[in-house]
């Protein structure tokens, strides 16, 4: 068997793509059921700012059976992801358990050190952190994302326009922006695996400096998405701005109407706002799927 420092770099850039898809084939009926109420609650989500717009010109025309439908949606919406996160938790569970095990074995096969064996196991995990936190949260981002700036075009047509021009803005800057983040995860990894063997002989100077080292990368790691979150503030802060003030020259538009804009603007807003994080998890799962040899899941 190849080791990790001998393996052809197109089969160590996919690895990480490989596992995802490996595990996805396993446990497939689980995920379906699993990511089926995703897609509920999405479409649930989706509708909410439109039904609560209706709900509002109801209650203002005396409408009351027309409004209280509204809560109805409410209780299903919740419902809906009260059974998704139990689910969830017996889903990825299992998941891992099964996955912890052939990481294991195939550590060994390759003759890695115990440190290195159990810093991999643990690093392992972000694999099912993956489907079960942060997948669901990539597919309502760009369902929320792309669902809210069509029913801008439809609801106030130079906002969802603004909307998609933002998309492309932030794009452009994806490729430096997450290179970077796999550089720093490729360092902070590097220290983790090491940590057990500093843990059991390392000097005092050098414990000090290895836990530096991890804080300083921690930090940078955060700085990074902390100024992404700043931007896509600024950027949704003039968007707002801007469509205030065109809905305040133009008048004449009932309540619902605008409650209907507003919160779409902010289901833009807050699923864009997922991004810089969703971005460091997938530098993170990049980096670990270099190390982590998952061929006999």
């Amino acid at each position: 068997m190849l080791t990790l420092k001998n393996a052809a770099p197109a089969v160590v850039s996919n690895s990480a793509l490989k596992t995802l898809k490996l595990l996805g084939q396993r446990h497939s009926r689980k995920l379906i059921l699993t990511f089926l109420l995703v897609a509920a609650e999405n479409i649930t989500l989706l509708l909410y700012p439109l039904l609560a717009g209706f709900a509002i010109n109801a209650i203002i025309s005396g409408q009351a059976l027309h409004a209280v439908l509204y809560a109805v949606m409410v209780f299903v919406m919740w419902a809906i992801g009260a059974a998704r996160r139990s689910i969830d938790t017996r889903t990825f569970a299992r998941i891992y358990a099964e996955l912890a095990v052939p990481v294991i074995l195939a550590q060994r096969e390759e003759q890695h050190s115990a440190s290195t064996i159990a810093a991999r196991v643990a690093l392992s995990r972000e694999f099912v952190d993956f489907f079960e936190k942060h997948l669901p949260v990539l597919v309502t981002s760009v369902a929320s994302i792309i669902g809210a700036a069509v029913m801008l075009l439809l609801l106030q047509f130079w906002t969802g326009v603004a909307c998609l021009l933002i998309l492309v803005f932030f794009a452009l800057f994806l490729p430096g922006f997450t290179r970077r983040n796999e550089a720093l995860f490729l360092r902070l990894n590097d220290r983790l695996e090491k940590e057990v063997a500093f843990v059991n002989s390392a000097s005092r100077i050098s414990l000090s400096r290895h836990y530096d080292v991890l804080a300083r990368l921690r930090v940078k790691l955060s700085d990074r998405e902390a100024f992404g979150y700043l931007a896509i503030g600024t950027v949704t802060a003039i968007l707002f701005a801007s469509t205030i003030l065109t809905m305040s020259f133009k008048g004449g538009l009932d309540a619902g109407h605008i409650y209907s804009v507003m919160t779409y603007m902010w289901m833009f807003a807050m699923s864009l706002d997922d991004g810089p994080q969703l971005l460091e998890k997938y530098s993170q799962l990049k980096d670990i799927g270099k190390r982590v040899n998952t061929s006999t899941v």
